[in-house]
């Protein structure tokens, strides 16, 4: 599945505003039917272009008062090293999200963190501790001005 419809498109906007929207009300909004919906879903779900079904949890309500943007160069590039790096990131609960980049960074990383001490004790896991870290620069969120994970989905 590499090109969406129209009827895909509307589909998967209004799932990425609600995950949990009913069938019957996308079926009403696209103008298919319900039968048609839900196979369409289905075979998103199988194809990889609907990844996943998740809640959006305020950070720090769940007692995460800080977020961190750290850009991390590694001092070897070898593929081992970097897919060690990768999956030592896929593996620390505060990291949330994990690029792999050009330029002077290798990664750039979006973590959190209950305070400076807290995120202390992460620099030293995932940093200090790993030999093939060169360096790592760490900016402080202020606020959020925009925080999401949509996939803007134009008609074709």
């Amino acid at each position: 599945m590499t090109d969406l419809s129209d009827s895909d498109r509307g589909i998967l906007r209004l799932l990425q505003a609600n995950a949990r929207e009913k069938l019957e009300t996308i079926a009403q909004e696209t103008g298919l039917s319900v039968a048609t919906v839900q196979r369409r879903i289905k075979q998103m779900k199988s194809a990889g272009v609907i990844t996943g079904e998740h809640a959006l949890v305020a950070p720090e309500k769940a007692g995460y008062a800080m977020t961190f943007l750290v850009l991390v160069e590694l001092e070897r590039e070898r593929l081992d090293q970097l897919d060690a790096f990768r999956r030592k990131a896929k593996a620390e609960r505060q990291v949330q999200q994990c690029y792999y980049l050009t330029g002077e960074a290798d990664f750039a990383l979006v973590v959190l963190a209950r305070d400076m001490e807290d995120f202390e004790k992460l620099t030293h896991r995932l940093f200090f501790d790993d030999a093939n870290v060169k360096r790592f620069r760490t900016s402080v969120v202020m606020s959020r001005t925009k925080v999401g994970l949509t996939v803007p989905l134009e008609s074709a």
